[in-house]
Order: structure tokens, then C-alpha cells, then sequence
């Protein structure tokens, strides 16, 4: 039995590369002489240098940043198994699971870390770079990371911006004079299957704002923060940037490298797809398993397991997805291509208690899948 196991992460909990152990642990203990490809899936968000890295033969290159607060942090980019093409994901510096939830507030979260990353790939010369930008803690609209990269950022004053997405309401102007000498050349693609506009109800603050801690009271500061900010943007760098698909992406992370690195947005699914050769495994598999730490009505609009099931469908292959949560009907995903859906808690567990467990309750689950699909032949 060829089966191919391509998860996405449990956000908070477990890696793409966690998530495909477990799994198919669930399969050998069933099955133990399947054929089990293993292939982590990462839509741009947490495990995408892991995910690309690994498929490619690639390394991984240890960097000092800094986290969403600012605070100095062990991080990394990885070379990809060209030697050529350095990848990023925002995450690793600025991302939402290195904080704490007491502590995420986007008035004051930067992404000056992601910028530093960057700063890091230019600096080792790289001019070909892949930035994944899921997960983050910010709302600052690239601001933190282009200042990293030597962008001057002003007030009315003359005064540099502070950090965070509270300060955005006093940017006056940008001075683009002590920018990296490197960045003018570089080719910076972004990898990322979000493709919300920047402003309004459905914008980068109101739909990802309450994740990352901001109050109701919040969401309108930082809204009219985001609207001054892309006034500025207009102004000074020469481009509208309010309504483009993406650009509402991790805070306004997707505006920011629009404007500030000319970047290139391509859908971070398909990037993965294409380099771990996901639509040719799973062409030959008699079986596939995806997962994500939830699934809601998002799920059926560009994430893993939609893409997964769609690739599953083209081929005619039987494709499950496992999931931590599930809160919304599944109709989108049976179109799709997704079979069947399983939540994995098997009895009442707080969400803490849930993260403990989510590896063995992975293997569990598809244990009970496995004695399903052996006895049906």
C-alpha cells in the first residue's frame, strides 16, 4: 500500500514534520509494511524553511533576530539545495508561538525581526530569497522590517517611527537613501495563500487582529493606523497598495514587502507542491492523508488540505484529513476532493490538554481509519 502523508502544522502544538510522524505511526501500526511517503506541507507559515529545505536538499542557517516584542532570539533562514535561493518565513522572528497569549498586543509588535532575517540572506549574498509570511503576531504593515533594511521612517518631526503598529498614525515620511545595497537587485518572492486586501471589514485588521490580541477598541486604532499608512505609502512610494489581493497578509506584512522590496507574491501551497513534487506522489499513491490544526470555513480557500484535496481529486485518489478542531460545514472540502474528515479528540479535553496529546491522538485516529480501509479491502 503506497500512501502519501502531507500535513499541514497544529499551529501552536506540533510541526508539519510532528504531524507526518504521528500519523504514520497510526498507519504501521495497522499496516507496517506500507509505503509511506512523507511530505510536511507549509502554506507559507510556520515549516515552510523546514518543508522547503528538507525536499530540496538544502540547510539550515543559524541567525541572531529578534521576536515580535523586540527581544534578541536564536532564529534561522535556510539555503535551499541550489546553494542559490535562500527562504525565509516570518515566524521564525516575528511569529504569533513565540509569545506568549498574554503578551501578543499589535499596537507594539514589530516585524523588525523578519526584517533582520532578510538582512541576514543580503547580507550573505543572496539575491534570490523566498519569504514565507503566515503565522505572525503583527499589524505593523512591514514597517518593523523595512526599517531593519535601512528604511528611514518619520514622524512630523524628523523623529524615527517607533516600532509596532500603533505608531503607524504618526508616519510623515520614508527616506529610502540607507536602504541595503543589496536589495535593489535582489528577486524576493513571497510565498503566501492569504489574499486579503489591506483595509476594511475584511482586511488585515479585522479579520487577523483578534488572534493576535487586539481588543475591539484596538481594531479601530490600528484600522485607522492602516488607512494613514497606506495613504503614506501612496505619497511617498508611489503605489496604492489598499486593495491589492495580499496585502492584508500577516498584518500588512504583504503591503510592506509590495512596497519596500518590489516582491512577488505567488501562492505558498503551490510553491511547496511544486518543490517536493507533491501532484506526482500522490498520482501514485492509493491513499492520502492531510491535516491541519483546524478547520473552518477558511480551510476550503487556498490552505493545505484544500489544495491536497484537490490534487487528490485530479488523480482519483482517496484523500482524509485530520484536524485538532472542527468548526464550520465541510461542504467546500467534499467538492474539493477531500473524502472524509475526522476530529481527532476522543473524549471532553480542555485546549491545553488537547495540544499535550495531539501527537498520540494523531496516531490514534489514524490507527481507527487504517482497520477501517484494511477491512473494506
Amino acid at each position: 500500500m503506497h500512501i502519501v502523508v502531507a500535513p499541514d502544522s497544529f499551529k501552536e502544538c506540533l510541526t508539519a514534520t510532528q504531524v507526518s510522524l504521528a500519523i504514520s505511526e497510526g498507519i504501521k501500526r495497522v499496516v507496517p509494511e506500507a509505503d509511506i511517503i512523507r511530505i510536511p506541507v507549509a502554506d507559507g507559515g510556520e515549516g515552510t524553511v523546514e518543508a522547503l529545505v528538507t525536499a530540496t536538499g538544502g540547510k539550515i542557517i543559524p541567525v541572531q533576530s529578534v521576536d515580535a516584542l523586540n527581544r534578541p532570539i536564536d532564529s534561522f533562514y535556510g539555503i535551499l539545495g541550489d546553494g542559490k535561493t535562500a527562504v525565509i518565513e516570518m515566524a521564525a522572528a516575528s511569529g504569533i508561538e513565540l509569545l506568549e497569549p498574554e503578551e501578543r498586543n499589535p499596537l507594539i509588535t514589530t516585524t523588525f525581526g523578519t526584517g533582520l532575517l532578510l538582512k541576514a540572506a543580503l547580507d550573505a549574498g543572496f539575491t534570490q530569497i523566498i519569504i514565507g509570511i503566515g503565522g505572525s503576531a503583527t499589524n505593523d504593515g512591514g514597517t518593523g522590517m523595512a526599517q531593519a533594511l535601512g528604511f528611514g521612517l518619520f514622524d512630523e518631526d524628523g523623529q524615527p517611527l517607533n516600532l509596532g503598529g500603533g505608531s503607524l498614525c504618526a508616519l510623515h515620511s520614508i527616506d529610502c537613501s540607507n536602504v541595503h545595497p543589496k536589495l535593489q537587485e535582489a528577486k524576493i518572492t513571497v510565498a503566501c495563500d492569504v489574499r486579503n486586501p489591506l483595509l476594511g471589514s475584511s482586511g488585515a485588521t479585522y479579520v487577523y487582529g483578534p488572534q493576535k490580541g487586539a481588543t475591539p477598541q484596538m481594531l479601530e486604532t490600528l484600522e485607522r493606523n492602516m488607512v494613514h499608512f497606506s495613504r503614506i505609502l501612496q505619497q511617498e512610494m508611489k503605489i496604492n497598495v489598499s486593495e491589492i489581493p495580499g496585502a492584508g497578509a500577516a498584518g500588512g506584512l504583504g503591503a510592506g514587502l509590495m512596497a519596500f522590496c518590489k516582491t512577488k507574491m505567488i501562492s505558498g501551497f503551490e510553491l511547496v507542491s511544486e518543490l517536493t513534487n507533491l501532484e506526482k506522489h500522490i498520482s501514485q499513491a492509493s491513499l492520502v492523508f492531510t491535516a491541519e490544526g483546524k478547520i473552518d470555513a477558511q480551510t476550503a480557500f487556498g490552505k493545505t488540505i484544500s489544495g491536497v484535496g484537490q490534487l487528490a481529486k485530479r488523480h482519483k485518489v482517496t484523500a482524509i484529513a485530520l484536524a485538532g478542531m472542527i468548526t464550520d460545514d465541510l461542504t467546500e472540502l467534499y467538492k474539493q476532493g477531500i473524502t472524509s474528515v475526522f476530529a481527532i479528540g476522543n473524549q471532553p479535553m480542555s485546549l491545553e490538554e488537547s495540544k499535550a496529546q495531539a501527537s498520540e491522538l494523531l496516531a490514534n485516529t489514524t490507527e481507527q481509519i487504517m482497520r477501517i480501509v484494511t477491512a473494506s479491502g
